[in-house]
């Protein structure tokens, strides 16, 4: 039997975050069932925080993170681009920049296609550019709170993969890779298998649904610099588009095809239609594809994160539903988990910031 004050089941961005911030008040135990942490959903996402992402409560953590996201974060400009008919779309997220503050700017077509040469003139009405936007070094990222953990003494325990779970007094017992675990707070932080993993401690599932993100890379035109683009995005149906590396482009028609919890991998179906929505949009021509994959998003039925304790599960705490804004929000969720867990104060800057520990309550779901 091994024991630890909590144990955290998930070594994505979600636990390996929360466990970084509450190995500082408690020893802690990281089960991964992967070889390595950030395999799954964290391990392929693009990572670029920007405020064209999610509910307010979301983009309310992402702006509490910002300032932290900087230190694995480069400054790159996103391009929002609106047809004729998404102004009012456009609109609406002008307000949420000037809502958080941002420094952005609206463009005109013109300008638009200035930043992204391949934009069609008919693909852009209108755009907003939001000058301060981070491209999130993802890895960078993992490796600083499995480093984090580590130092305060905590564990991240890979190839753990958790077949039992069962509450015996006051602790919770996790049998995970062939050994036994104990302690008396249990953090479900196994993304798209949250629900799986709370049907094995006997808790309620709140009905985690994961959705796959299929992203393609591609090259870029012959002596095009495109590290100058920007991260561009429709704000309505359409496609994603970014570069990579040397030479290199990715895209998405940011798919949320409903899927169970597995090793996702892009279908020829949804990797077509992303060549296709670029295509139309832009006069690059997609004649190869370099690498494509794809990843699960995990959500509840109102698009939150869900975090806090299990009804009737005590000891217990949900850190799931993270959708596809697990990485910039990480910092401030992250403090407020660690906080539900712990019996901590909820942090003062995200209640000043109009959220509270019941925004994310589970017991907001229902039963």
């Amino acid at each position: 039997m091994q024991v630890a004050d909590v144990l955290v089941i998930g070594g994505g961005i979600a636990g390996l975050s929360v466990a970084a911030r509450m190995a500082a008040h408690a020893r802690v135990t990281v089960l991964e069932g992967e070889s390595a942490p950030g395999y799954h959903a964290s391990g392929r996402s693009v990572a670029f925080a920007h405020y064209g992402l999610g509910n307010v409560p979301v983009r309310t953590l992402t702006a509490l993170s910002m300032g932290e996201l900087a230190e694995h974060g480069s400054v790159h400009a996103a391009l929002h681009i609106a047809s004729a008919g998404e102004i009012a779309a456009l609109d609406a997220l002008e307000a949420v920049h000037r809502r958080y503050g941002c420094d952005y700017t609206r463009a005109s077509p013109e300008e638009a296609r200035a930043l992204l040469p391949a934009l069609r003139p008919e693909a852009c009405a209108a755009a907003l550019i939001d000058h301060g936007s981070l491209k999130l070094d993802t890895h960078a990222m993992l490796q600083a709170h499995a480093a984090s953990l580590k130092a305060q003494s905590g564990r991240l325990v890979t190839g753990g993969r958790v077949s039992g779970i069962r509450r015996e007094g006051d602790a919770w017992h996790v049998t995970a890779g062939g050994e036994t675990y104990a302690a008396a707070i249990l953090v479900n932080a196994a993304g798209a298998w949250a629900d799986e993993v709370a049907r094995l401690a006997g808790a309620a599932p709140i009905g985690i649904e994961p959705r796959r993100r299929t992203v393609i890379s591609f090259p870029a035109p012959e002596g095009e610099d495109v590290g100058r683009w920007p991260f561009t995005k429709t704000v309505g149906e359409g496609f994603y588009l970014l570069p990579e590396g040397r030479g290199q482009l990715l895209a998405s028609y940011m798919d949320e095809t409903p899927s169970d919890p597995c090793d996702a991998a892009a279908e020829e179906l949804d990797k077509a239609i992303a060549a296709d929505r670029v295509e139309q949009a832009t006069t690059l021509a997609i004649r190869r594809i370099s690498h494509a994959w794809a990843g699960l998003r995990s959500f509840v039925a109102d698009e939150l994160p869900v975090i806090g304790e299990a009804a009737g599960a005590p000891g217990f705490f949900w850190v799931a539903g993270q959708g596809g804004a697990g990485f910039q929000t990480a910092p401030a969720l992250s403090r407020i988990a660690a906080a539900a867990a712990l019996g901590l104060p909820f942090p003062a800057d995200a209640a000043t910031a109009g959220l509270s520990f019941e925004t994310f309550a589970p017991a907001r779901l229902g039963a």
